[in-house]
């Protein structure tokens, strides 16, 4: 058998294979709609439909995983299943989320990892106006960065949280890489603009490769691309989705000073999530201004051998040098080794709130 013979055979498999996917994903989607339809067959006069469920979507997604036999990688089967199901879900119910924008952002990146690319993403000039859009209605849920593993918190975040009845319904952990972005690929750079994040997370390549360079902090990275689009001797900091939003070109690729470095998002809603198998838990609580106020906190914890995730800071509003912290703590509200730490938590704070919980990160 000849070379071309053995490749128009692969090819006719590899045909064969296409319609038979392409028919089960048909099929797939025809049981979403009959999903829906049974949902609102049984939903109460004046009820608001839920179709969207953030834990069962994680527990596809793991299965996805668990059964995987490459040679795909995990995350990569996970991810054309998210977009199958995300394709599905707006057959049900086109979903509408606010993200920190403008268009270009991590945040939007973040928004359709968790998402797919099915669902309307709407740009929010503020992280108050997520959580706004979000509350009114307007939007099923927000998308909002929470921290950074080279600069820390996000506190606009945190501060959010404060007054809002909004739920963490999800969580999203995106790699970022930057990239220094110019018009013209040989032009001289007198300025860099980018994010003041953005500028931190690049602060020892800058300072090797261009350190008498103005480094001017704007909104966001893709305000920042903007800029070095529309002014000579201008460049930016920021992703590929910027770059190629406004037609920039790539100077320099993966700039950031750690390799590893992440940054997290929130996912908030108006529901709460039910338990997925594998779930975080975050709560705000503010301690008493007495000797031993954070050790009573974090004791419950250790007594129930519950792992905590992560400690946050912030000042708390009744008084100078009082905090409130924000804990984040593997388990779910509903599970019965956690109910006892909240009850017991909720007798030694001064205040305290459950934020949400929420299938751990998936991708």
């Amino acid at each position: 058998m000849s070379e071309a013979q053995e490749l128009d055979q692969l090819r006719q498999q590899i045909d064969s294979l296409d319609r038979q996917i392409q028919e089960l994903i048909n099929q797939r989607a025809r049981c979403a709609q009959e999903v829906a339809e049974v949902k609102q067959k049984y939903a109460a006069p004046g009820e608001n439909v839920v179709f969207y469920r953030p834990e069962r979507e994680a527990q596809v997604l793991r299965s996805v995983m668990d059964r995987n036999t490459g040679p795909l990688p995990d995350e990569s089967m996970a991810r054309l299943f998210r977009e199958i199901m995300s394709q599905c879900l707006a057959l049900e119910e086109p979903l509408q989320v606010a993200y920190l924008g403008p268009e270009g952002t991590f945040t939007q990146q973040a928004a359709v990892k968790h998402f797919g690319h099915a669902v309307q993403c709407r740009s929010e000039v503020s992280i108050a106006d997520v959580f706004r859009e979000v509350e009114s209605g307007a939007a099923n849920y927000g998308v909002v960065p929470v921290e950074n593993s080279t600069e820390g918190v996000v506190t606009h975040t945190h501060d959010s949280f404060f007054d809002s009845s909004l739920k963490i319904c999800g969580e999203v952990s995106l790699r970022i890489h930057h990239h220094l972005l110019v018009k013209v690929p040989e032009q001289t750079i007198e300025r860099i603009y980018s994010h003041a994040q953005s500028l931190g997370q690049c602060r020892l390549w800058l300072d090797q490769h261009y350190p008498g360079v103005e480094r001017i902090a704007v909104s966001s990275n893709a305000e920042a691309a903007r800029r070095a689009a529309a002014e000579s001797g201008s460049a930016a900091i920021a992703g590929e989705a910027a770059a190629e939003l406004y037609q920039l070109t790539v100077r320099s690729a993966n700039i950031e000073d750690r390799p590893d470095n992440t940054t997290r998002f929130l996912i908030i809603g108006n529901k709460e999530t039910l338990p997925s198998g594998d779930d975080k838990t975050s709560i705000l609580v503010a301690n008493r201004d007495e000797p031993g106020a954070l050790y009573q906190v974090l004791e419950p914890f250790h007594n129930a051998g519950i792992s905590l995730t992560r400690i946050g800071t912030r000042p708390a509003r009744n008084g100078t040098w009082n905090y409130v912290f924000f804990i984040d703590f593997e388990g779910h509200i509903n599970d019965a080794q956690i109910a006892p730490v909240m009850e017991e938590l909720r007798r030694v704070a001064l205040d305290f709130k459950w934020l949400g919980s929420y299938p751990r990160a998936v991708l």
